[in-house]
């Protein structure tokens, strides 16, 4: 039997909806909605959810390649941020969203330079210095295990080199294709435990705070950084890079960080590691 995910209940008119049927859909139903419904919107059995909203459909922003912008298409009255859809994404607004946390952090999925991504906040700087079993979140920094069990090696042999691949004012930007199919992992779209909004430090699979993919249940931890490899699907090339760890699931390794800067208080992704990003060329 496929297995079924509960997710998050659609806003209509205003009300939560309370049709069960309404809110699950299994794996084969969500290949079969998201590869062959060109709106890019779910069925009617699911109300106002869009598939957009799980599934974000390529496309440059309007704030042109560096300009991050968010994607809340279907989810525009569940999201936080959106009233925000397609509008340039703001340090100001995650550190807000952050404060209503119980464990500092926020996240938001977007579009960057025509492709998905996830922007996570991490109240690092505040909560680095204070105890672990706080549960306030912190960034980690940490060896990178393959799909083989081999150490690659540190985060910050990356970050030593290329200081831009550090957090930025306590952001990181994640490339939002799984390194297992492909799919595109959606930002807390889902309630379970591993979106809850609760946080144990190792980068394990224990604990809320995941970023999860909906198709076939990878998880990923925005704040456990790791250096880590992936192949050019295209020419089969090896290459290291900077990301966040794989916490569960079937994906063997974990997702790659697109380096942010702040142009005021915009969030702007870096092109110099684009290569990174090509295991789903």
């Amino acid at each position: 039997m496929a297995r079924e995910y509960n997710l998050k209940p659609a806003i209509i008119d205003g009300a939560v909806s309370n049709d069960a049927e309404s809110s699950y859909i299994n794996r084969r139903q969500f290949l079969r909605y998201g590869f062959n419904t060109a709106t890019g919107v779910l069925a009617a059995s699911l109300g106002v959810l869009g598939f957009a909203s799980i599934l974000l459909p390529p496309g440059g922003s309007n704030a042109g390649d560096l300009g991050v912008v968010y994607w809340a298409k279907g989810r525009e009255d569940e999201a936080w941020y959106g009233a925000k859809h397609l509008q340039l994404m703001t340090k100001t607004d995650f550190v807000e969203e952050a404060a209503k946390s119980n464990t500092g952090t926020a996240g938001a999925a977007g579009i960057w330079n025509g492709v998905p991504v996830v922007v996570n906040y991490v109240n690092h700087s505040e909560n680095k210095d204070t105890p672990e079993s706080s549960g306030l979140a912190r960034f980690q920094f940490m060896e990178g295990i393959d799909e083989t069990g081999k150490t690659i090696g540190h985060f910050e042999d990356l970050s030593d080199a290329d200081p831009r691949i550090f957090p930025s004012e306590n952001l990181v930007m994640i490339f939002g294709r799984c390194t297992h199919l492909c799919c595109i992992p959606g930002w807390q779209l889902v309630s379970n435990s591993f979106t809850e909004d609760s946080w144990t430090p190792g980068g394990g699979d224990d604990g809320g705070t995941k970023l999860f993919c909906i198709c076939h249940s990878s998880r990923f931890d925005p704040t456990a950084l790791e250096m880590n490899t992936n192949r050019n699907r295209s020419n089969g090339a090896t290459f290291n890079y900077a990301g966040i760890r794989k916490a569960g699931g079937p994906a063997p390794v974990g997702l790659p960080l697109i380096p942010i800067q702040l142009n005021g208080d915009v969030i702007e992704g870096i092109t110099d590691y684009i290569d990174w990003y090509t295991y789903c060329d």
